[in-house]
């Protein structure tokens, strides 16, 4: 029997991180040029374009993401398309993703003065041009902080993607334990280990919102 050192046991523990980290990413920069382009959508004068914003962040919002796993995985597979494990992971999370962040930002830009609208359509500025100089400036600053506490969420939702085959670092978890019969070890790396990727963003959330609301009140 292969004696498993507690160093063997985290550096593979580490090498599966890797994949949970680049997964996390693509789903966070993709689902954020989906989630901008749906929030568009969503606040356009256009009354389809809304409606169709609106019918798809319900959608992904009220079904479970492990469904939406299940059906970017075996779904195509139906009609005889072979998904790769990483390629439908990458591809639920970051329609996911951008559902969730879409309804974010939409809050943020909801919650400009509507006389910004106002004053900048005054100087014949176009919707894409006051969204452009205006508007989005300033729900910037008020995004950010429940953005980056949302990217925890993404990070967490990357452990479900096991269920699909692919091996990010709780999917590791599992292979490790049946190789080295340790649980409470392998299991307690991988909590240590999913908890020292999300606490930063959780903390730095935490902080931009006090400076947020700092600013906000000196003002």
């Amino acid at each position: 029997m292969i004696e498993f050192t507690l160093w063997d046991i985290l550096r593979n523990l580490l090498l599966a991180t890797r994949w949970t980290i680049l997964l996390s990413l693509v789903s966070f920069i993709g689902g954020g040029a989906v989630g901008l382009g749906l929030l568009l959508l969503r606040i356009s004068k256009n009354k389809a374009c809304r409606a169709f914003a609106k019918y798809y962040i319900e959608l992904f919002q009220g079904t479970p993401l492990l469904m939406q796993l299940f059906i970017a995985f075996f779904g195509l597979g139906l009609f005889g398309i072979d998904v790769p494990a990483w390629l439908a992971a990458g591809m639920a999370l970051i329609l996911w993703t951008a559902a969730f962040l879409a309804e974010i930002w939409r809050g943020c830009v909801e919650s400009v003065a509507r006389g910004q609208w106002e004053a900048s359509a005054s100087l014949g500025m176009g919707r894409l041009q006051q969204m452009r100089y205006v508007i989005l400036p300033q729900a910037l600053r008020v995004a950010i902080p429940p953005t980056v506490g949302f990217s925890v969420q993404i990070i967490k939702g990357t452990a479900l993607t096991s269920i699909i085959g692919f091996v990010e670092l709780s999917k590791a978890g599992t292979v490790v334990t049946n190789a080295t019969f340790q649980p409470f070890t392998v299991y307690g790396l991988v909590a240590l280990i999913y908890f020292a990727l999300c606490w930063p963003l959780s903390k730095s959330s935490q902080i931009l919102e006090r400076k947020l609301n700092v600013a906000h009140r000196n003002h």
